[in-house]
Parts: structure tokens; C-alpha cells; sequence
């Protein structure tokens, strides 16, 4: 394959690491939680809506069952967190959806079974053509709702009262609880939109990125590793750390002997991530 269209390729990919990775820096810099479930709210949700009736739904009836299913499971599970580790450290927190993902992906092979699930793309072809090289339909819609995702959300932070209360409750939870704000009703408002985007990008992606719930799930971990290069605090720079996964899988992609490494790409970056934001202190350590 050529270097420049497995690049590409590599980038619509990024999209959808780049938007996953947004919901969990969301769920991180909001909830002080790092939300491991999320992909899994949105599997399980896009699943119950093609099974929630014996006959083929409408696309659009299907996609709006799934994103309402993934909305309410996302805020009964930020509903549990809040009202019983409300709070619990950040670790803590985050070790619970832990369980949830377990659960989620249990439950799903249960109800749903353990074969690849016929969950139709809401896009499917390219959106333009350059070449020999196809600009994805799925690809660019799902990059340009990770941008309006970023800056929807600063938007509200920055300049509403809404965005006041949500920095205050993950600044300082307890002094917004003594000023009267319902720290558990706004929480649960963020699970609940995050789980319905969640909801929404597994519909648009069908089974076009995996196949079955437990390799569609496998998604969270590229989408983890862009939210950890934008440091779980910065949106924009965890869309480019997602356009840089997927690049980069892209770019060894087009390199047969290389193929299989791609797929540790994520884990790659995490761990080289992780080990030179802990340098000073392992510095430190050795003087």
C-alpha cells in the first residue's frame, strides 16, 4: 500500500480516536473519573437497539434507541458512582467502571450472544476521492464531531453558568455542595452525554473499525492513549493525539513486515508517555 493513502486511512481512523478520547478527557476533567466503560455504554446500547425488535428498525430509529439506551445506562452507572463514591479518589472511581466494562461485555455475549452483531454503518463509502486515495465518509464526520464535541464543551465551560458549576464541582466538590449546587445531578448529566455521544459513534461506525462487542470494546485503548497525550486536560490535544494514533498505524500499516505492530501503537505511546512525564521523579530518585 502507498505510504501517503495508508496515511490517510490511518487519520479517519484517528477520528474515531480522537472523539473517544475527547468523552474521556470530559468524563476526567468533569467527574474526576476516568470512564473505562465508555465504549462499552455505547456498544451495548448500539446492540439493544438492532435486538429490541424482531424487525429491522428504520437507520434513524435504530440510532436514536441507541444513543437513549447508552444515555440511561451511562447515568445510572455516573448515578451509583456519585451517590455512593462520591467522594472516593479519582483511582477509586475510575477502578469501578473497571467493572462496569467487565459487566457490560458479560451481559452483552448473554443477551446478544458471542458473534459479531449485523450493526449496520449510519455512513458508508467515501465522502470524496483524491487519486487513488478515499476520504471516508465515517472518518470526517466523526473528526468534525470530535471538533464541535471540543468546542461545544469549552464554549460552555467558558462563558454559561452551567460551565461555572460543572468547574466548580470538579474543582472543588465539596465547597459547591455547601453553596447548595446538586453536585449528583450535574455528574450525572455529564455521564449521561457522554454516553449518549458514546451511543452515537458506535453507530455511525458499525461494524466497520471490529466486529465483535469484545474487539469493539478494544477500541477504548488507542482512544485512551489520545486522551492521555492531551494529558486527560486538554481537548485539543487529545484530537491531535488521536489523528497521531492513527497515523502512526496507518504509516506501519503500508509496511508489511510492520503490520502486526501496529496494533501496539496505543500501548507504545502510553507507556513511552508514561515514563517521560515520571522522569524527573525517577531523576530525582537516582541522585
Amino acid at each position: 500500500m502507498d505510504v501517503l493513502a495508508a496515511l490517510v486511512v490511518g487519520l479517519t481512523s484517528g477520528g474515531l480516536f480522537a472523539v473517544i478520547g475527547v468523552l474521556l478527557t470530559l468524563m476526567a476533567r468533569l467527574t474526576r473519573v476516568i470512564n473505562l466503560s465508555q465504549v462499552a455504554v455505547g456498544v451495548f446500547g448500539a446492540y439493544f437497539s438492532i435486538h429490541i425488535t424482531k424487525q429491522p428498525l428504520p437507520q434513524w430509529a435504530a440510532v436514536l434507541i441507541a444513543v437513549a439506551a447508552a444515555a440511561a445506562l451511562s447515568a445510572a452507572v455516573g448515578w451509583v458512582i456519585s451517590r455512593w463514591l462520591g467522594d472516593a479518589s479519582t483511582t477509586a472511581r475510575s477502578a469501578v467502571t473497571v467493572g462496569v466494562l467487565l459487566g457490560l461485555l458479560s451481559l452483552s455475549f448473554v443477551v446478544f450472544g458471542t458473534q459479531p452483531q449485523h450493526l449496520r454503518p449510519l455512513l458508508v463509502g467515501p465522502l470524496f476521492t483524491i487519486g487513488s486515495i478515499a476520504i471516508t465518509q465515517v472518518g470526517v464526520v466523526l473528526l468534525v464531531l470530535a471538533v464541535v464535541i471540543a468546542v461545544v464543551a469549552w464554549a460552555i465551560l467558558t462563558y454559561t453558568r452551567a460551565g461555572v458549576l460543572l468547574r466548580a464541582i470538579a474543582d472543588r466538590q465539596t465547597a459547591a455542595e455547601l453553596l447548595g449546587v446538586n453536585v449528583r445531578a450535574w455528574q450525572v448529566v455529564v455521564w449521561s452525554f457522554t454516553g449518549a455521544m458514546a451511543g452515537l459513534v458506535i453507530s455511525i461506525v458499525g461494524n466497520a473499525q471490529a466486529a465483535g462487542a469484545d474487539s469493539m470494546i478494544t477500541l477504548l485503548i488507542p482512544g485512551a492513549a489520545a486522551a492521555l497525550l492531551g494529558a486527560f486536560r486538554s481537548l485539543w490535544l487529545t484530537i491531535i493525539g488521536g489523528l497521531v494514533v492513527g497515523g502512526a498505524q496507518g504509516v506501519l500499516i503500508a509496511f508489511p513486515a510492520l503490520t502486526l505492530i501496529s496494533d501496539w501503537v496505543p500501548i507504545i505511546l502510553i507507556v513511552l508517555f508514561l515514563l517521560w512525564t515520571q522522569r524527573k521523579e525517577v531523576w530525582d530518585a537516582a541522585r
